[in-house]
């Protein structure tokens, strides 16, 4: 449950042997490439590898081909492939050509058979009204104009009888127009009135095909030479069909040769030359050392270096997270705050933890919980979403909580029995609405918020000795110093007002309270005489101690304000409890069946609500209160270059 340990390893050699340690380190698929130039000082002799990548156009045309034409590329990685880069090169671009070629004739074929479905069933329209297009081409002093118009606008163009070219011949007609044409004449202003009148009648023209003789002909016509497109298209998938069952598992093997060889040549862009030689500079597991290096050793002409990852925490060493299973699936979070950096703690363990407590506290139902843990489940089944492995466990605790509550989809007494035959208990225990399980409540939300804001601080502690940061480790807000005033004023606080206990005399509050306030009011300079720097004064006394005054005010302000934000998780136990109770309110004035409808509904609808803002209101405690405190964030991901992984079909 931390930080897997790395290695920075640095490799010298011959530019004649840099395929081949390009290939082993992304056949390792533990090699992290990483900028060689800011582990040397004098860099000015080093020139950066400027090779175009050969293999990224052909790539992209096969895929783009191979998509068009529906085959499925599938990346594996090859093996025993003894072909050389420019045989794969000259395949691949013999293989793209033949399906460019077979793809731009089906979709020529297409183009046709869509132009010719709509000729058809354009000039279909006018069928059945005996009109020759032949002959109304020939018309010297009027022109066609064919299209169609609403049912209720036709009964209008009696209106307009008064001009003898407003008249509309109807060939078909459906629910909602007549299709049809009208002739205007060729002089222009007699024929912008026509085509306005028809206009303000909401015509709307049709571009109808060059037709000769009546529509009935033309329409045989199109159906022989659809009949003749559609023969054209089986035959053309036919020869994808041939192509792919003879050249398909060729093909999948030169194209994920291929993808490795595009994958690898990223490793380029860090590699540097000097003269004759070449520096590669990367990352590796602590664990794959001696697999890395045994292989390295067979490769002639090259020389290699290694570090540990301590040792280079000015390069920022890339991060690989440690974890089991089940805290596994809550690094999703993590991650989306921000990696940890190489030295320091990983918080995955306390999330896990806490957000699946508090969730469970705060949406405690056994009934609904279930239906939580379903639908998290099916999430990440079938649409592989991240959240959804994380609201498994979350529902579960959910449910565990939700039988201390007794509270099953609501139903507050249901699991009565089970409580009697277990425990023999009259009813259930716990009355969440009852006046002095509402104060416990309250108080065990203050009492977890003191637990987890402890906790918080005692990770704080660790990471900042780990980052080798005193100031923060020891002097302040959540170091030692902190830790001891916080701790010293809850625990004497709780005595004096609960307990009845005298604590908090004048040598506890001297030593425990005001001294450590005052080393946390002095935190900077004492963090530098811990450093060893000489110049650990502020330049002005006067001003630091003013901004002091403000931020410890601030910090003693947070440590109030973040322990009460924990009674969230008590408001949502009570709100849950409530907003079942509006419910069945509303369910028992209904009635009847209504009464069912309104319990499933009301279920649903409070189980989706109250479902997102907890989801949303603990993940808020957990980045604000909790990470707030010890965490920063800044860490990088290790990325080993591995052949096919961003694979783009």
């Amino acid at each position: 449950m931390s930080v897997k340990k790395v290695k920075a390893i640095n490799i010298i050699g011959m530019l004649s042997e840099l395929d081949k340690v390009i290939k082993f380190c992304g056949d390792s698929q533990v090699f992290h490439p990483d900028d060689a130039m800011s582990f040397y000082s004098n860099t000015q002799d080093f020139v950066p590898m400027s090779d175009k990548n050969p293999y990224s156009a052909p790539l992209q045309s096969l895929r783009s081909a191979a998509d068009m034409a529906q085959w499925q590329l599938e990346f594996k990685q090859p093996r025993n492939f003894s072909v050389s880069d420019k045989g794969v090169l000259k395949y691949v671009t013999s293989i793209t050509e033949r399906l460019e070629q077979l793809v731009n004739e089906r979709l020529m074929i297409r183009q046709e058979l869509d132009s010719c479905r709509r000729n058809i069933e354009q000039v279909g329209h006018f069928a059945g009204g005996n009109l020759d297009f032949t002959e109304i081409m020939k018309c010297k002093y009027i022109t066609p104009c064919f299209g169609r118009i609403p049912i209720e606008s036709y009964e209008k163009i009696n209106k307009f009888a008064e001009n003898p070219f407003v008249i509309f011949f109807k060939c078909t007609q459906d629910d909602t127009h007549y299709w049809g044409v009208y002739f205007s004449p060729n002089e222009p202003s007699e024929r912008q009135t026509v085509d306005r009148i028809f206009s303000s009648l909401y015509f709307e023209k049709l571009d109808v095909p060059d037709i000769a003789g009546t529509p009935e002909e033309y329409i045989v016509t199109l159906g022989k030479k659809l009949k003749e497109l559609e023969e054209k298209q089986k035959e053309n998938q036919k020869k994808l069909d041939d192509l792919f069952e003879a050249e398909g598992k060729k093909c999948m093997k030169y194209y994920s040769r291929l993808q490795e060889l595009d994958d690898y040549h990223a490793i380029k862009r860090y590699v540097y030359k000097y003269h004759g030689s070449f520096i590669l500079v990367g990352w590796i597991p602590e664990d794959k050392e001696k697999y890395f290096t045994e292989q390295l050793d067979e490769i002639n002409s090259i020389e290699y270096s290694l570090s540990d990852g301590k040792e280079e925490l000015k390069h920022s060493p890339p991060v690989i997270l440690k974890n089991p299973p089940f805290i596994r699936l809550y690094e999703f979070y993590v991650k989306m705050y921000g990696l940890p950096s190489y030295n320091e703690l990983d918080p995955t363990p306390l999330v896990a933890f806490t957000y699946t407590l508090f969730f469970g506290i705060m949406f405690g139902d056994v009934g609904q919980g279930f239906v939580v843990a379903l639908i998290g489940l099916l999430m990440w089944k079938f649409k592989k979403m991240e959240i959804g492995r994380i609201l498994v466990p979350c529902g579960i605790s959910g449910m565990i909580f939700g039988s201390i509550y007794g509270s099953v989809f609501g139903f507050e007494h249901a699991l009565d029995p089970v409580y009697k035959a277990l425990f023999g208990f009259d009813e259930k225990p716990v009355e969440v609405m009852q006046a002095e399980t509402i104060n416990i409540i309250i108080y065990g939300s203050v009492a977890i918020g003191i637990v987890t804001i402890v906790i918080s601080m005692l990770m704080n502690i660790v990471s900042s000795i780990k980052r080798r940061d005193p100031e923060s480790a020891y002097f302040g807000a959540n170091g030692i110093a902190g830790f001891v005033f916080y701790v010293s004023l809850v625990a004497g606080l709780v005595c004096q007002m609960l307990l009845n206990i005298e604590i908090m005399n004048i040598f506890y509050i001297l030593g425990l309270i005001i001294l450590p306030l005052i080393v946390m009011f002095l935190r900077e300079p004492l963090g530098r005489l811990a450093e060893g720097k000489k110049n650990w004064q502020p330049e002005s006394w006067g001003e630091y101690c003013t901004q002091s005054i403000f931020e410890l005010f601030e910090m003693c302000l947070s440590y109030v304000t973040n322990t009460m934000s924990f009674l969230r998780i008590g408001a949502y136990i009570l709100v849950h409890a409530g907003m079942m109770l509006v419910v069945f309110t509303l369910a028992e004035m209904i009635g009847g069946a209504g009464y069912i409808i309104m319990i499933i509904v009301g279920n649903g609808i409070v189980m989706a609500l109250e479902a997102l803002l907890v989801a949303i209101q603990v993940l808020r405690l957990d980045y604000y209160e909790i990470f707030s405190r010890f965490y920063i964030g800044e860490g990088r991901q290790f990325t080993p270059i591995v052949a096919g992984k961003n694979e783009k079909n």
